[in-house]
């Protein structure tokens, strides 16, 4: 089973761009394709679906601009992904996008055929939300990789002698062999083979080539990775006789997921903190950008808030005015976190924020809550989706809620059943949300649904103080929310095909952003 990791599936990537199922897994997607030619590319062809969500939004929601990104070896917060296509021509690399019918049938489902002079590769790999990717075909052989860990792949005509190599040679413990009849030894392990293992198996008869393809994950994943527990009923029976608190569940968990220190995993936390800080105070001074719907509206309602002309509710009032300073910075190509996506990246950090400095609390109380969202998340992670493509906003913005609603309890002092009852009173508020951006943009409704996410998430934190009876376990809340999630017609969940994003404003509104767009390339 898969394990998510806090850094990994729910509280990452730190990237730009709109929305992470697009811009941050087309980059990892396009990293791992720069590594399979050893960053010799010539000619790309990119195919989507004429059924998925790709067919429909790659271009006005970044994959073009993440794909061509990670074509040239770039991170995902790299400061050029605005101008990705022309750095791309710049480079020599020619790049076709195609619409035609695929055989994998995920509604984000990349078929990408790379060539240079000298080999040709062809990579499907689909995203499964957050940024997260999984790779599903590497030249026609079927694989499951996350682009977490170090691959070598071993290209040969003679298996047999690639075997017998394998079965004497002194190689790291930690290495993963995936074999197959096709030609393609796959290895997985924690760093790359030595120079000495190389160099062996290049001599190898049959061997053709090997290739080297380096993580685009944070957190790596170990051969026989395990954890202390993978639902909330599983926690709590692992915390039976022990009283940890949830944020200490939290560090323990990844710290066994990640094989790294629970001090690494705060470590990692705060780094986190001080991006989402950041991402507040740049849109509180005002942002700009020509591609988008909605202007800088946080500084305004800044100003209301602090001359007492809104209407009193000084913690909400924050948590709106954070939660829309993160999103328009999102919207104009600042570096923000998905936490647990792009297109919802206010919702969560923007409550978490606001009720710290509205508390006055401290950074370390801060990294806890953080960290107890993230355990919430890798619930969702590991049971239903992030992706809207998938489960609809309720997937974002109802798990960005989720998420915010335990951490906030914590914050306000109450306890490990208390968080678990807010998540659950969050995620059944959240069921059923569709996701229908206007101009075909990830900025609008996702900002009012960003507020009310975080609105949600305050309010179910105080019913929880309260002990109001949440009655369905959060497990089942979550498996329920995949469910109705599949339920959604796909013409709402991310396609740019119903709801609001196709009422007579919203096609003006996308028919003048890409009128600009053309005068602009023009």
């Amino acid at each position: 089973m898969n394990f998510p990791s806090i850094f990994n599936d729910v509280i990452g990537p730190v990237m730009r761009g709109p929305s992470s199922s697009h811009c941050a897994a087309s980059l990892r997607i396009g990293r791992i394709c720069h590594d399979l030619m050893d960053g010799r590319i010539s000619d790309i062809e990119i195919d989507f679906d004429p059924e998925g969500s790709l067919a429909t939004t790659h271009k006005d929601q970044g994959s073009d601009m993440g794909l061509f990104g990670g074509f040239l070896g770039w991170e995902a917060y790299d400061e050029r992904l605005v101008d990705s296509e022309m750095h791309l021509g710049a480079a020599g690399i020619r790049a076709i996008i195609s619409i035609k019918e695929l055989k994998e049938k995920h509604p984000n489902t990349y078929q990408i055929t790379l060539r240079n002079p000298w080999e040709t590769h062809q990579v499907i790999a689909i995203s499964t939300g957050g940024g997260m990717i999984e790779v599903l075909e590497i030249d026609g052989v079927k694989v499951s990789l996350a682009g977490d860990c170090f691959l070598t792949l071993v290209y040969s005509s003679d298996s047999q002698k690639l075997d017998a190599y394998l079965r004497e040679a002194s190689l790291p413990e930690d290495l993963e062999i995936h074999a197959n009849d096709q030609g393609i030894l796959i290895l997985k392990s924690q760093t790359f083979l030595n120079e000495a293992n190389l160099e062996e198996l290049k001599a190898i008869d049959g061997v053709i080539s090997i290739k080297q393809v380096k993580p685009v994950l944070p957190v790596l994943t170990r051969k026989n990775t395990s954890v202390p527990f993978i639902t909330c009923d599983e926690m709590f029976a692992y915390n039976e006789g022990k009283n940890l608190s949830l944020w200490q569940l939290a560090a323990r968990y990844e710290s066994m997921r990640g094989n790294i220190s629970e001090e690494e995993v705060l470590s990692k936390m705060n780094d986190i903190r001080l991006i989402l800080k950041n991402a507040v105070e740049t849109g509180l001074k005002g942002t700009k950008f020509e591609d988008r719907i909605l202007g800088p509206q946080s500084v305004k309602f800044k100003s209301l808030m602090e001359e007492r002309k809104l209407v009193d509710g000084d913690v909400l009032n924050r948590i709106i005015m954070y939660v829309s300073a993160i999103m328009e910075v999102k919207s104009s190509m600042g570096v923000i976190v998905a936490a647990p996506t792009a297109g919802s990246c206010g919702a969560m950090p923007g409550a978490v924020l606001g009720v710290v400095d509205s508390l006055g609390l401290s950074d370390e109380e801060t990294n806890k809550a953080l960290l107890i969202a993230g355990l919430i998340g890798v619930f969702i992670a590991a049971h239903s989706t992030f992706a809207a493509e998938v489960g609809g906003c309720q997937a974002e913005c109802g798990s960005g809620a989720t998420m915010a609603s335990a951490a906030i309890v914590h914050l306000a002092g109450g306890n490990l059943n208390q968080s678990i009852s807010a998540a659950s009173m969050a995620l059944q508020s959240s069921l059923g949300m569709i996701c229908d951006p206007i101009g075909n943009r990830v900025e609008a409704p996702c900002l009012n649904r960003n507020v009310m996410a975080a609105s949600n998430a305050l309010s179910c934190a105080n019913m929880a103080l309260a002990d109001y009876d949440h009655l369905i376990p959060l497990d089942q809340v979550i498996e329920t929310m995949y469910e109705v999630g599949k339920s959604i017609p796909n013409t709402l969940r991310c396609t740019n095909l119903g709801g609001l994003s196709i009422t007579k404003a919203a096609k003006e509104i996308e028919l003048k952003l890409g009128q600009k767009q053309f005068y602009k390339s023009c």
